[in-house]
């Protein structure tokens, strides 16, 4: 598999005060015809993150047609789970309701954070997304005691599969906190079954994150891509079976840095998804999103 990368799509530069830099963890919406609307989260000034969203003519030029005034969803009330940043993760159609999945940010004082996943379900009436609770949807608890992060949600005959990341610790480096992906299960996509078990673990003592799974079905197979990193982030690729035990196929991701500009450094967060015959990928680049996201196409043999 090879992607070819079709360039950048998007960067804000000041355009709200909710939006004056980033654009990370996107999510395509087909609207209609060619047109898309793409989610994604962004920074305010003081780096709070809020989730808008521009909508895009998916053939070249790629125009984008519009930019949302307003926030898909802000961050919530002073000490809830969520008042430093909320951070898209994933969408899903559930019992003909959209649920958005997201990371709540927490900052610590004895860590650099605390997070949490929550969801906000579309109400059809106001156009709005709304929070299911002011509480976490998932928190930290016996087997994820730390830090938890961006899950991808998939429908599977009925039983709902997340994989999410999870700390394994702290200390006095970034590099210690160990940030790997785990899985849990559901019957509704509300109440989640989790034992633990670690999905991808870390192929050498250089790696010490791994975040923002994407996760596809086709012909018996999953397959995952997901962000990992030692010194910065790229975009791994893994199959399973089972949808439990997955082999790592990073050399089969199809995609790496470019020779300069802005995914010269990194590359990560990768959504993929499929319109008239052609797969494509959203992903970002330097800095966690902070120079917006690209498109490339996924190369037929």
């Amino acid at each position: 598999m090879y992607w070819d990368k079709l360039g950048q799509l998007f960067e804000p530069h000041a355009i709200h005060p909710w939006m004056q830099s980033h654009a990370a963890n996107c999510v395509a919406e087909n609207l209609h015809g060619d047109v898309f609307r793409i989610y994604f989260s962004t920074r305010t000034k003081e780096n709070r993150a809020h989730i808008g969203y521009i909508d895009l003519e998916l053939k070249p030029p790629f125009t984008v047609l519009a930019i949302s005034d307003e926030p898909v969803l802000c961050p919530g009330e002073i000490g809830t789970f969520d008042d430093s940043g909320v951070s898209l993760s994933c969408m899903l159609t559930v019992n003909n309701k959209k649920f958005l999945y997201y990371l709540g940010w927490n900052l610590g004082v004895t860590v650099p954070w605390r997070n949490s996943i929550g969801l906000a379900i579309l109400n059809e009436t106001t156009g709005r997304y709304e929070r299911y609770s002011q509480a976490p949807l998932m928190d930290r608890g016996h087997v994820d005691p730390f830090s938890i992060s961006y899950p991808f949600v998939f429908e599977d005959s009925g039983l709902y599969r997340m994989w999410y990341g999870s700390n394994l610790g702290w200390g006095s480096k970034i590099e210690d906190m160990a940030h790997l992906i785990k899985y849990a299960e559901s019957t509704d996509a509300l109440h989640w079954n989790r034992s633990g078990r670690i999905a991808i673990p870390f192929k050498n003592e250089a790696e010490y994150a791994m975040s923002r799974p994407f996760v596809i079905k086709e012909k018996g197979i999953y397959k995952m891509w997901y962000s990992y990193r030692g010194l910065s982030y790229r975009i791994g690729y893994a199959e399973s079976s089972d949808a439990l035990n997955w082999i790592r196929k990073d050399e089969l991701s199809g995609i790496n840095i470019s020779p300069s500009g802005w995914d010269s450094e990194s590359v990560e967060y990768p959504f993929i998804f499929d319109h008239k015959g052609e797969r494509y990928m959203l992903y970002n680049g330097n800095g966690y999103g902070k120079t917006g996201f690209g498109l490339a196409i996924l190369r037929k043999n």
